[in-house]
Protein backbone atom coordinates (compact mmCIF):
# COMPACT_ATOMS: atom_id res chain seq x y z
CA UNK A 1 0.00 0.00 0.00
CA UNK A 2 1.77 3.47 -1.13
CA UNK A 3 1.86 6.20 1.60
CA UNK A 4 -1.15 8.43 -0.21
CA UNK A 5 -3.57 5.31 -0.16
CA UNK A 6 -2.85 4.30 3.64
CA UNK A 7 -3.25 7.93 4.29
CA UNK A 8 -6.99 7.50 2.29
CA UNK A 9 -7.27 4.52 4.10
CA UNK A 10 -7.09 6.16 7.61
CA UNK A 11 -9.20 9.08 6.72
CA UNK A 12 -11.83 6.57 5.27
CA UNK A 13 -11.60 4.93 8.55
CA UNK A 14 -12.16 8.04 10.90
CA UNK A 15 -14.69 9.54 8.37
CA UNK A 16 -17.13 6.81 8.48
CA UNK A 17 -16.58 6.40 12.42
CA UNK A 18 -17.30 9.93 12.76
CA UNK A 19 -20.84 9.69 10.12
CA UNK A 20 -22.01 6.48 12.14
CA UNK A 21 -21.30 6.69 15.14
CA UNK A 22 -21.60 10.44 16.17
CA UNK A 23 -23.98 11.47 13.45
CA UNK A 24 -26.02 8.61 12.77
CA UNK A 25 -26.40 7.57 16.46
CA UNK A 26 -25.29 4.01 15.62
CA UNK A 27 -23.24 2.43 18.44
CA UNK A 28 -22.36 -0.60 16.61
CA UNK A 29 -19.92 1.50 14.39
CA UNK A 30 -17.29 1.48 17.46
CA UNK A 31 -17.16 -2.65 17.36
CA UNK A 32 -16.56 -2.54 13.49
CA UNK A 33 -14.15 0.23 13.43
CA UNK A 34 -12.63 -0.24 16.74
CA UNK A 35 -10.58 -2.93 17.93
CA UNK A 36 -11.27 -4.74 20.65
CA UNK A 37 -8.85 -3.55 22.53
CA UNK A 38 -9.33 -0.07 21.55
CA UNK A 39 -8.07 2.53 24.75
CA UNK A 40 -10.22 5.33 25.01
CA UNK A 41 -7.71 8.25 26.66
CA UNK A 42 -10.39 11.23 26.64
CA UNK A 43 -13.46 12.64 27.18
CA UNK A 44 -13.46 9.23 29.40
CA UNK A 45 -10.68 7.18 30.13
CA UNK A 46 -11.25 3.23 29.31
CA UNK A 47 -13.00 1.17 26.58
CA UNK A 48 -15.05 1.71 23.27
CA UNK A 49 -18.18 0.62 25.92
CA UNK A 50 -17.22 3.55 28.12
CA UNK A 51 -17.33 5.77 24.71
CA UNK A 52 -20.82 4.51 23.81
CA UNK A 53 -22.27 6.03 27.10
CA UNK A 54 -20.73 9.21 26.23
CA UNK A 55 -22.33 9.10 22.73
CA UNK A 56 -25.70 8.35 24.65
CA UNK A 57 -25.97 11.01 26.94
CA UNK A 58 -24.72 13.25 23.95
CA UNK A 59 -27.80 11.89 21.83
CA UNK A 60 -29.86 11.96 24.95
CA UNK A 61 -29.36 15.99 25.09
CA UNK A 62 -28.98 16.63 21.69
CA UNK A 63 -31.09 14.33 20.13
CA UNK A 64 -30.07 15.77 16.36
CA UNK A 65 -26.44 15.94 17.11
CA UNK A 66 -24.15 15.76 14.01
CA UNK A 67 -20.75 15.89 13.89
CA UNK A 68 -18.70 17.55 11.12
CA UNK A 69 -15.21 16.88 10.01
CA UNK A 70 -13.84 20.30 8.95
CA UNK A 71 -10.00 18.73 8.88
CA UNK A 72 -7.88 15.99 9.08
CA UNK A 73 -4.28 15.21 8.82
CA UNK A 74 -2.26 11.97 8.96
CA UNK A 75 1.33 11.32 9.98
CA UNK A 76 2.35 7.55 10.21
CA UNK A 77 -0.46 5.33 12.62
CA UNK A 78 -2.00 9.03 13.66
CA UNK A 79 -4.88 10.88 12.58
CA UNK A 80 -5.97 14.18 14.06
CA UNK A 81 -9.46 15.12 13.24
CA UNK A 82 -10.67 18.75 13.76
CA UNK A 83 -14.73 18.84 14.20
CA UNK A 84 -17.57 20.56 15.15
CA UNK A 85 -20.52 19.44 16.69
CA UNK A 86 -24.01 20.67 16.16
CA UNK A 87 -27.17 19.73 17.88
CA UNK A 88 -30.24 21.10 19.88
CA UNK A 89 -30.43 20.81 23.70
CA UNK A 90 -33.67 18.87 24.18
CA UNK A 91 -32.63 16.73 26.97
CA UNK A 92 -30.39 17.20 30.66
CA UNK A 93 -26.84 17.43 29.66
CA UNK A 94 -24.31 17.27 33.15
CA UNK A 95 -27.20 18.55 35.20
CA UNK A 96 -28.24 21.19 32.67
CA UNK A 97 -31.87 21.18 32.34
CA UNK A 98 -33.00 21.30 28.46
CA UNK A 99 -32.63 25.02 26.81
CA UNK A 100 -34.30 24.28 23.62
CA UNK A 101 -31.19 25.99 22.31
CA UNK A 102 -28.97 25.23 19.30
CA UNK A 103 -25.23 24.94 19.91
CA UNK A 104 -22.15 24.85 17.45
CA UNK A 105 -19.16 23.07 19.83
CA UNK A 106 -15.83 22.85 18.37
CA UNK A 107 -13.45 19.94 19.64
CA UNK A 108 -10.43 17.42 18.33
CA UNK A 109 -9.76 13.77 18.70
CA UNK A 110 -6.24 12.07 18.18
CA UNK A 111 -6.46 8.38 16.70
CA UNK A 112 -4.34 6.00 15.95
CA UNK A 113 -5.19 3.51 12.96
CA UNK A 114 -4.27 -0.45 13.53
CA UNK A 115 -4.77 -2.65 11.03
CA UNK A 116 -7.34 -0.29 9.61
CA UNK A 117 -9.03 0.33 13.26
CA UNK A 118 -8.96 2.58 15.73
CA UNK A 119 -7.19 1.72 18.19
CA UNK A 120 -6.54 4.93 20.62
CA UNK A 121 -9.06 7.57 20.70
CA UNK A 122 -8.01 10.51 22.64
CA UNK A 123 -10.70 13.50 21.90
CA UNK A 124 -11.01 16.76 23.46
CA UNK A 125 -14.45 19.40 22.90
CA UNK A 126 -14.60 23.03 23.79
CA UNK A 127 -16.80 22.44 27.22
CA UNK A 128 -16.45 26.25 27.96
CA UNK A 129 -18.18 27.15 24.82
CA UNK A 130 -20.77 24.47 24.84
CA UNK A 131 -21.74 26.23 28.48
CA UNK A 132 -21.51 30.04 27.36
CA UNK A 133 -24.45 28.54 24.50
CA UNK A 134 -26.65 26.73 26.69
CA UNK A 135 -26.63 30.33 28.77
CA UNK A 136 -24.83 28.39 32.42
CA UNK A 137 -22.20 30.75 32.13
CA UNK A 138 -21.73 34.27 30.70
CA UNK A 139 -19.42 34.39 27.42
CA UNK A 140 -20.14 34.03 23.84
CA UNK A 141 -23.96 34.25 22.08
CA UNK A 142 -25.38 31.00 20.63
CA UNK A 143 -26.02 30.26 17.05
CA UNK A 144 -29.53 31.43 17.70
CA UNK A 145 -28.93 34.95 18.60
Amino acid sequence: MTITTQAEAQKAVVTRFVEEFWTRGNLDAADELMTHDAVIHEPVAGTPEDLKAVAIAIRSAFPDWRSEVEEMLVDGDRVVERWTGHGTHRGAFQGIAPTGKRVAVPGVVFYRIADGKIAEFRGQFDRMSLLQQLGVVPGASTPDS
